[in-house]
């Protein structure tokens, strides 16, 4: 196939269209090239897009012809130095873009480290610090739940993991949210930060261990350099944050537009785990994934596919594939063979998506009992970039409750 041809067939993954109706764009894509398309990335960037459950298994399962290290992108001179996806395809140092046994044991050793979480005391933290976030507008009888709630908790509990003092915490979360809406010279200098305190927090842990996902990095026999635990740090920090951040806003925003999902508000916490589920199958935050780069030419989905393009994995169109999966709601409940955190050696590194649960159930399950007659004030809008999926805002009102 052409750049000429496939320029002409691509489908923009941008614009209002995916703005307003990202699901209904992804149907369409499949339903007119098959489980693998030609898109255009914003700035006309062409690449793949995976959006067939089967296609996506056996691209994230074949990590040896479809590769992560993205300098091997045949594109690159097209690409501008102001292009805003440079962020999740330029190479660097973390463990996402190593491959091979450096991946096996960069990931291994983050795994490990992952697994000394206590998911008990984790969960004991989280609804400490939500009932501290509810403390602060329960007399108001009204809140904005996406600033006010749902995006500091996430990172104040993985900032905990990391032995970050709550003093710190707090700090570091003020931070990042500060940092959010302006400009990318602003949350550059905040990245900035970040390192520079990961590096302290290394420094403090090689001194005087402790029980913390740093500490078990230092001491991990993958003997692993400040390099790789302080990116690996920064991305456990940000990925958590972002990311879980909107599995809680999608999934407070779906229990108070579905009816199903109503009674959870006023009978207490039998559905939530459903609900999280169903986000996860239906608006899961990760959408999309950047990427995979074909290590030589092959075939895929029936497209020729040629050494150095670059591949998009459609996580949300993959989950939606009438192929595995029937229209509609059916068939969601307990099942958890969606796409949402990848699949094989590059995918959410274990227990990661574990601890995320926790993070999200414990948040949602302590706000609605301490709020239970949340109600929706505004419509709910949605930020949808290629990549990601959550709530704009998420405002609502509630009775007021007074707090000694």
């Amino acid at each position: 196939m052409t750049d000429v041809v496939r320029r002409t067939e691509a489908v923009p993954l941008y614009g209002d269209r995916y703005q307003t109706d990202p699901a209904g764009l992804y149907a369409e894509i499949r339903e007119t090239h098959g489980p693998v398309a030609p898109v255009l990335l914003e700035g006309d960037i062409p690449a793949w897009f995976v959006c067939g459950y089967r296609e996506l298994h056996q691209v994230t399962t074949d990590a040896a012809l479809f590769a992560r290290d993205t300098r091997r992108w045949n594109a690159w001179e097209t690409v501008p130095d102001d292009w805003p996806l440079l962020p999740h395809l330029v190479h660097n140092p973390s463990v996402m873009f190593t491959e091979g046994p450096e991946h096996r044991r960069r990931a291994g050793a983050l795994s490990d480290a992952l697994e000394s979480v206590d998911q008990f005391e984790l969960a004991n933290q989280c609804e400490r610090i939500a009932d501290q976030m509810i403390d602060r507008f329960a007399g108001a009888g009204e809140a904005e739940l996406m600033g006010q709630y749902a995006s500091r908790i996430p990172l104040s509990a993985t900032a905990m993991m990391c032995g970050v003092p709550e003093s710190e915490a707090r700090i570091l979360v003020d931070d990042v949210m500060g940092a959010l809406n302006s400009s990318m010279a602003n949350q550059m200098a905040v990245y900035g930060r970040m390192q520079e305190e990961m590096q302290r927090l290394v420094d403090r842990k090689r001194a005087l261990p402790g029980v913390d996902v740093p500490s078990h990095l230092l001491a991990d026999p993958a003997n692993l350099g400040d390099e790789e635990i302080l990116s690996d740090l920064l991305v456990v920090l940000l990925q958590a944050h972002q990311q879980t951040t909107n599995w809680i806003g999608n999934t407070i925003g779906l229990m108070l537009t579905d009816e199903r999902l109503a009674v959870t508000l006023s009978g207490g916490r039998s559905s939530v785990g459903d609900a999280l589920n169903e986000v996860l199958w239906h608006d899961t935050p990760t959408q999309n994934y950047l990427g995979r780069v074909a290590t030589r030419d092959t075939r895929l989905g029936g497209q020729r596919i040629r050494a150095g393009d670059l591949l998009v994995l459609g996580l949300a169109a993959a989950n939606a594939d009438p192929q595995v999966k029937p229209e509609g709601t059916a068939g969601t409940a307990g099942n958890r063979a969606m796409m949402s955190f990848g699949h094989g050696e590059h995918g959410c590194p274990y227990p990661a998506p574990e601890l995320a649960e926790i993070i999200a159930k414990t948040s949602v399950e302590v706000l609605i009992d301490r709020l239970p007659d949340l109600v929706l004030s505004e419509e709910l809008e949605w930020r949808s970039s290629v990549w990601t999926r959550g709530l704009v805002r998420l405002p609502v009102t509630f009775t007021p409750t007074y707090v000694p």
